[in-house]
């Protein structure tokens, strides 16, 4: 019968051969398969991987690029893709790379090979970014290699420690050995009790050369009460010793510990020694620095002239502390109350105790350490007082002042304000003002005038009590206090301060107490102190 035409005739396979090609196929669509699941898995470990990754294919062009190195370099992976390596890292590591890929493309994979990679963008002047990498040689199918997978550890920032570290060393190492004088004598020992260093100065003040001791043990030989290079006095100077190397060892350092010991002429040396430890690139404590104190023989007169200074200070305030307890167990109101005495003479009276306690309290001032400065702990009491008494005892203080220069002061003050009872330190508003209208007499011309003025602005706090702001005004003519003068009325620190200019400082420290402070104006032929404080009072009682 002949075929149907048409229609080709073609031969076909057996069944079985036909059911083994399926099987063959089947089987590399299942390898297939495989192989983009674990390229598919080798992508998404390096994409989120948090070390730097990168890989090349047989041409050494980048065909992966992950987050980190990509972070750490400034270079985006779009900008990364298809760049050959070599174009990526330093110069000096381009022969290092090109053996490494070399060498992975022929299966042979390198391990912790270092090299430095460019950075780009923002991170351009961070400087290079130095790499510790393995390769790994990627496969096909065939078990071809196809190209190298770069598996990194950022080492930069270790890199940095360590070269700050080694520069630190160094500096050290410098400033320990110059001859410079200035530099003191100074010896080490490590963490195993070994003497590490021993500087210039060491050796003059010891007589015992460097090399005559680095690498001893410290205690026992370099240091002993017998048979050790620097002899100490006892066993117990070597015990004291002890304890505060290994003190410091264990991280307690000290501080100007006493430290006494025989130089090599069999002369005593009499210090102070410091302990500080010494640490490595980790931080962990690797030995310690000793520093020893010497006084010279300038710092010997400095001392001598200081301790000459303390001993005629300590008698001043010997004598001050009599002056004090001469004016205390003599009060003046107290001698003369009961000698019958009129109003007007006990008004002097008042008047001149009034004085006797302001020329105590500033004598009971003197035993504070600085009474110059605004932190010092000068007190204010609190009591009931008249402003007129205040005003009368301050004036009474210029009044011979006054009268050898022929000048007039007046007092233009409200009658209600001179009668007025007022709390605070009277005390001390009595001091400031003697001490500005002492001043303003001072620096006032002959038949000149003075005046004290005020202004008074009360503000209720309850019921039974009133703070007043309170503004004194003392007016002279002339053309005022010296600048320098009143320029050390706000320097506290100044070196140079003359009487009337730590008197001014003072009192403005006590007005500051107050809540207050002080102006100095310059006006056409008259200068005026302007003081302010704060004081309370109670307000009258109903019918008064």
């Amino acid at each position: 019968m002949e075929p149907h035409r048409g229609t080709l005739n073609v031969a076909t396979k057996p069944a079985k051969e036909a059911g083994l090609d399926n099987q063959i196929c089947d089987l590399k669509n299942d390898e297939l398969a495989e192989l983009q699941a674990v390229t598919s898995e080798m992508v998404r470990l390096m994409e989120t991987a948090a070390v730097p990754i990168l890989a090349v294919d047989g041409n050494g062009l980048v065909n992966g690029w992950n987050q980190k190195v990509a972070e750490l370099t400034g270079l985006r992976i779009d900008e990364a893709i298809g760049r050959h390596i070599i174009t990526l890292v330093k110069e000096s590591s381009i022969p290092i790379v090109q053996r490494m890929l070399y060498l992975a493309l022929q299966g042979r994979e390198e391990k912790e090979v270092r090299f430095e990679v460019k950075t780009h963008g923002s991170k351009r002047d961070d400087g290079p970014i130095i790499l510790i990498v393995n390769a790994c040689s990627s496969r096909d199918l065939h078990d071809h290699v196809v190209g190298v997978c770069f598996v990194a550890q950022d080492m930069t920032v270790h890199k940095l420690v360590m070269d700050k570290f080694t520069r630190v060393e160094g500096d050290y190492k410098a400033i320990v050995h110059n001859p410079n004088p200035l530099i003191p004598p100074i010896f080490g020992v490590d963490q195993f009790g070994w003497c590490s260093e021993w500087n210039a100065a060491m050796t003059k003040l010891t007589g015992w050369h460097r090399d005559e001791v680095i690498d001893k043990m410290l205690l026992g030989k370099v240091f002993d009460s017998s048979n050790a290079s620097c002899l100490l006095k006892n066993k117990n100077a070597f015990v004291r010793l002890c304890i505060v190397i290994n003190s410091a060892l264990a991280g307690e350092e000290a501080e100007k510990a006493p430290f006494g010991f025989f130089d090599r002429n069999g002369k005593y040396i009499e210090s102070l020694l410091s302990v500080n430890r010494k640490e490595n690139e980790d931080g962990a404590i690797a030995g310690v620095f000793c520093f020893i104190h010497v006084p010279s023989d300038e710092l010997q007169h400095a001392l001598h002239v200081q301790q000459a200074s303390e001993q005629t200070a300590v008698k001043k305030l010997k004598a001050f502390s009599y002056m004090r307890y001469a004016i205390n167990k003599t009060p003046v109101r107290g001698a003369l109350k009961s000698t019958g005495l009129n109003e007007e003479q006990m008004r002097h009276v008042h008047v001149a105790d009034s004085c006797h306690h302001q020329l105590n309290k500033i004598l009971a001032d003197l035993d504070q350490d600085n009474i110059t400065h605004k932190s010092s702990c000068l007190d204010l009491e609190m009591a009931e007082f008249l402003w007129q008494d205040v005003v009368v005892a301050a004036v009474s203080q210029s009044l011979i002042a006054c009268k050898g220069k022929g000048i007039r002061v007046s007092c233009n003050f409200p009658e209600r304000f001179m009668k007025q009872k007022l709390y605070g330190d009277s005390i001390r508003v009595q001091q400031i003002l003697s001490d500005f209208l002492f001043i303003a007499v001072k620096f006032s011309p002959v038949g000149g005038s003075v005046e004290i003025s005020s202004k008074l602005t009360k503000n209720s706090v309850g019921e039974n009590l009133h703070l007043i702001d309170m503004e004194l005004r003392i007016k002279h003519q002339g053309i005022g206090v010296p600048a320098e003068i009143l320029s050390q009325m706000y320097e506290e620190d100044s070196k140079e301060q003359s009487e009337e200019g730590m008197s001014l400082l003072v009192s403005r420290n006590l007005l500051r107490l107050m809540n207050g402070d002080v102006r100095h104006l310059r006006e056409a032929g008259m200068s005026t102190f302007i003081l302010t404080a704060e004081l309370a009072s109670a307000p009258p009682a109903s019918g008064q």
